[in-house]
């Protein structure tokens, strides 16, 4: 029997575990209700995971790895693999290998050193982009040593990335390229800010303005066009500033110290600023300025031509005509000034009768004016009314325009009409000439000859009618050639005289014993003239003259063999007598009478006489051979001539013979022989003193002999005068004066003996310098 006691520990045993099965039940119903919550918790961040662009991947340090399925998408593959290196390949995004040795060197130093990393994966074909960024995994989420990899596919920012950098680069590098090309643009070029302060310049804005630097210019704001008519360079650009149009100006500028005509140029940029530049125009007005000036020399070279011009413009007026084209046409000045069309100055032409006679002048206009149209020159002959034949040239200018030019030919045609005369006149005197003539042309083709050509080389007419070439000519003519290899010579010398332009000549002989003088002489046309004349009687003539000068010679040459051989001969007796006479006169034979000293004496002076005469002989002897030795000094001739006039003053006196010096400074002095001009001297004073002959010639005034001496830069001047009978000199003279004018020839100058009956003689010696 149970008792109270056990009842009630049973019924609060009951109670209890009531109470710990209630309190567990409601426990388990709140765990169970925590789990959905997590649950759904945990199914809301792994879809938030799998939408979110950015996705987790745990790196364990072995390796391993864990992530959501989309990495594997990411990588190409179908499972996510076991360990990080299984990401690398296996599917169709290949990354490259450089890239993921690069992310396991990361993921490595962020797992040892808790280094956070952010790397870009790339694939082989460069379609896919991976932007990876690594942490340290929080212990919450694994085990230390573990690597958390954010990985977001950033293939399409990757090539907007990409493409936006190649646009910043080619941008930076057009910008460069503008940069360069303005920096080295040859005219000035600058850049104005939105308050219109220069910002930027070139450098040939800083060469025009003289400044050291571009930032000097900007820093002194050094502005290149001065004011022109109040306006300032910065009024200029707030005008195309305010209009936001470019403003273009042609003012003067000074650069570089000269003033040049420059087209300066505003352009409004938005409201950025303005830029400028400045282009020289100088060259382009100076060509405008030569142009016209041009034009007007041209117009006034064509007012001073022989030939009418007129010029026509685009709409065919007439825009000038010479003086020339209005003479020629009978026209105004003042009506062509009006500039009239070309029709109507045709018609005026017709009404002055200067236009051709035509039956349709209508059509014959119309055909002129389609001069303007025609793709070339044209050419043409007018015959006018009085006889006046004129040259037209229409020359269309490719203005659309005309240019006409006439030239009165009709001088011209009588000229040849006049030339056709003389050229018939020519042959007549051709056929009628002495010599044998004919004319070769450059080809070496004969184009005229004569009746006398054809006659002496028996050629036939029909054979020169076919113009044959001197080759063939040579062949025809040589069997009458004396030396057939005479052949050869006169083709070169034809040959010579066409293409070298060579005069040659020659002579040739025929067989017959004819002897001819030929010539080739290169004519003003390019052609040749060949003439053979008949020497054959004055060779003869020649030949007999020849052996007449050959003797002579041979006389002349025996002459002065014999003059040396016998002055030779004679000198040695006249040296014996000579010693001897000394010997007598010096009383080595005794004392002697007084008129045997006499004698001695006399053969004394007549020994020195002969002597000097025979010197003088061999003097000349030798001068003639030319074998006399001279010697080249310098002579002062003043001092020669006083010195010839004082040794000839006993000789003078003796024969009553005054002697006067006129000796100027200009004779100065030459090279020469001294001895050898001394002997010229002597001999012209001894032949002045001879003139006189006997004692009876007493001239008026006395006897005289005047010695005078003058010169000027070039050459001396001797002259010995005397106013004696001027009769031929004797032998003895005549032999000094020869060899004075050997020995003035031998100094180059000239000897000079002038003989005046009754009136006296002259000699006159002329020294070169």
């Amino acid at each position: 029997m149970t008792s109270p006691e056990t009842m009630a520990i049973v019924g609060a045993l009951l109670a209890l575990w009531l109470a710990v099965a209630g309190w567990a039940i409601v426990r388990g119903i709140m765990m169970q209700r925590a789990a959905a919550f997590s649950a759904r918790k945990a199914t809301q961040l792994a879809a938030l995971l799998d939408c979110s662009p950015s996705l987790p991947l745990i790196v364990r340090s072995d390796g391993r790895i864990e992530g959501p399925g989309g990495i594997a998408q990411l990588f190409g593959l179908e499972t996510l693999p076991a360990t990080i290196s299984g990401l690398a390949n296996g599917g169709p995004v290949v990354i490259e290998p450089a890239g993921m040795d690069q992310l396991m060197q990361e993921i490595v130093a962020a797992q040892r050193t808790s280094k956070s990393f952010a790397i870009v994966l790339k694939s082989v074909t460069g379609g896919k982009a991976l932007r990876v960024r690594g942490v340290p995994a929080p212990p919450q989420l694994n085990s230390s040593g573990s690597a958390l990899l954010w990985i977001t596919d950033a293939s399409d920012s990757e090539a907007k990335a990409n493409q936006l950098r190649q646009q910043r680069e080619d941008a930076i590098a057009a910008f460069e390229a503008i940069s360069s090309l303005i920096e080295a643009a040859p005219f000035p070029m600058w850049f104005r800010d939105s308050e219109l302060r220069l910002a930027l310049v070139n450098q040939a804005y800083v060469r025009s303005a003289e400044a050291d630097s571009a930032q000097d210019v900007v820093a002194r704001q050094v502005e290149l066009v001065e004011p022109i008519a109040g306006q300032s360079a910065q009024a200029a650009a707030q005008a195309a500033h305010d209009s936001a149009e470019s403003v273009s100006r042609f003012i003067p500028v000074t650069i570089a110290g000269s003033r040049r005509m420059m087209q300066v140029v505003d352009v409004p940029i938005a409201d950025v600023g303005v830029a400028g530049y400045a282009i020289d125009r100088q060259e382009l007005e100076d060509a405008r300025s030569d142009f016209r000036r041009f034009s007007e020399a041209r117009r006034s070279m064509l007012d001073q031509m022989s030939a009418a011009v007129a010029e026509f413009a685009p709409d065919r007026s007439l825009r000038f005509a010479n003086r020339p084209f209005l003479r020629l046409f009978l026209l105004d000045e003042e009506w062509a000034a009006t500039a009239p069309p070309f029709e109507r100055l045709l018609d005026r032409l017709r009404d002055n009768s200067r236009t051709p006679e035509v039956r349709d002048f209508p059509g014959w206009r119309a055909e002129r004016r389609g001069w303007f149209a025609a793709t070339g020159m044209i050419e043409e002959s007018w015959l006018l009314r009085d006889g006046t034949h004129l040259r037209a040239v229409a020359q269309p200018a490719p203005d659309g325009g005309l240019l006409l030019i006439f030239e009165d030919r009709t001088e011209q045609i009588r000229l040849a009409s006049a030339r056709d005369t003389l050229l018939r006149v020519r042959t007549a005197t051709f056929d009628n000439l002495f010599e044998a003539v004919a004319v070769f042309a450059p080809d070496g083709k004969l184009n005229l000859w004569n009746q006398r050509f054809r006659r002496l080389w028996d050629v036939s007419e029909e054979f020169l009618v076919g113009h044959p070439r001197i080759d063939a000519l040579l062949d025809k003519i040589g069997p009458r050639l004396e030396d057939p290899r005479q052949q050869s010579v006169l083709r070169q010398m034809i040959v010579g005289a066409t293409g070298e332009r060579q005069q040659r000549s020659g002579r040739i002989g025929f067989k017959g014993g004819q002897q001819f003088d030929f010539a080739a002489i290169p004519l003003p046309d390019g052609n040749a003239l060949f003439t053979l004349i008949d020497v054959t009687d004055s060779r003869k003539i020649e030949r007999a003259l020849r052996d007449r000068a050959e003797a002579l010679e041979a006389a002349d040459r025996v002459k002065t063999d014999f003059l040396s051989r016998i002055s030779y001969e004679l000198r040695t007796p006249l040296t014996s007598i000579g010693g001897f006479a000394e010997m007598l006169n010096g009383g080595y034979a005794g004392d002697l009478p007084d008129a045997a000293k006499d004698y001695v004496k006399a053969i004394l002076s007549s020994t020195e006489a002969l002597g000097q005469q025979i010197d003088t002989v061999l003097d000349l002897a030798q001068s003639e051979a030319g074998t006399m030795p001279l010697e080249r000094r310098p002579i002062a001739l003043g001092a020669l001539l006083r010195d010839a006039v004082a040794a000839a003053q006993p000789d003078a006196k003796a024969a009553g013979v005054e002697l006067v010096t006129d000796i100027r400074v200009g004779l100065g002095q030459i090279d020469g022989d001294a001895k050898r001009l001394r002997q010229v001297v002597d001999h012209m004073i001894s032949h002045a003193i001879s003139a006189f002959g006997n004692a009876q010639h007493q001239p008026e005034g006395g006897r005289r002999v005047l010695v005078h001496g003058d010169g000027n830069s070039s050459s001396a001047q001797l002259v010995v005068s005397d106013n004696g009978q001027g009769s031929e000199s004797s032998g003895t003279q005549a032999v000094a004066m020869a060899l004075a004018r050997q020995l003035v020839q031998a100094h180059d100058g000239r000897f000079d003996l002038v003989r005046r009956p009754s009136e006296g003689s002259m000699t006159a010696v002329f020294l070169p310098r």
